[in-house]
């Protein structure tokens, strides 16, 4: 199974990458299933059911959030309905989304897809670790494979959980630090892992806002209005296989383009 990982999307410029670079793609690396991290596609903060759709029609299969899934209040009916968009599955019940998504693919197999978040420099939400460990027995029985977002800012807590879940998940992609990392492996058990698969957007920016504008909040304190920046787009993200008889990951490969 051949697995690609859009980085977190951010505003329009991430969308017009995504749309001009993922039919290629997909085709180059024989894609199976695309997966993106969508919480920033909206105007650098939020999702809404427009730039969903966007990313759909160019190809992406599931889409994954954060804790920044919420922030445009249009987009609330919509997660209801919207069965590939996926909120956090250690937030509280109420809060609304999906807790996952299981994609079947043409040859019958089935990966089971969550995001998680963290919670060290986080916002409030259950324990990831905790989460995971209830969830797995349904979704082993719903599914072949099983592929983690795990949205968080600590170093540390990714890597102790890439390691805590290794041989019980199938991937663990680290995602909302903006920045790859360049410590893409196999884990002992199978598992594939990345602590940040960076992302998709503008790159002369800081972590995809006008520098300008944090420059400035960052020499004086005054509060600023924040931009999704425009210049410097770069595709960030992850390509993954994994043996079909086995699930243990095979390759893991950064992604890094520039436009």
């Amino acid at each position: 199974m051949n697995i690609l990982f859009i980085a977190d999307i951010f505003g329009r410029p991430g969308r017009q990458i995504v749309k001009s670079i993922l039919p290629g793609l997909l085709s180059e690396l024989a894609v199976d299933v695309c997966i993106a991290n969508c919480e920033n596609s909206a105007a650098g903060l939020g999702v809404t059911e427009k730039t969903a759709d966007e990313l759909f029609n160019a190809g992406v299969d599931v889409l994954t959030g954060g804790n920044h899934l919420w922030d445009k209040k249009e987009v609330l009916q919509y997660l209801t309905i919207e069965k590939r968009i996926l909120k956090p599955a250690n937030y509280p019940p109420r809060a609304l989304g999906n807790h996952y998504f299981v994609k079947t693919l043409p040859n019958r197999q089935k990966l089971a897809i969550l995001t998680l978040c963290g919670q060290a420099f986080m916002g409030p939400a259950n324990s990831p670790f905790l989460v995971l460990e209830e969830m797995l027995p349904e979704l082993s029985q719903l599914s072949d494979y099983i592929f983690v977002d795990f949205h968080a800012e600590a170093t540390a807590e990714k890597r102790a959980f890439g390691l805590y879940f290794d041989g019980k998940v199938n991937a663990v992609i680290g995602t909302h630090t903006h920045i790859q990392t360049a410590d893409e492996e196999i884990l002992p058990g199978g598992t594939a892992y990345i602590t940040d698969a960076g992302m998709t957007g503008p790159h002369d920016s800081v972590i995809g806002i006008r520098k300008e504008i944090i420059f400035e909040k960052t020499l004086t304190g005054m509060p600023s209005k924040y931009e999704v920046a425009e210049d410097g787009k770069q595709f960030n993200g992850v390509f993954i296989t994994l043996d079909e008889h086995t699930g243990r990951a095979t390759e893991i490969k950064r992604l890094r383009k520039k436009l």
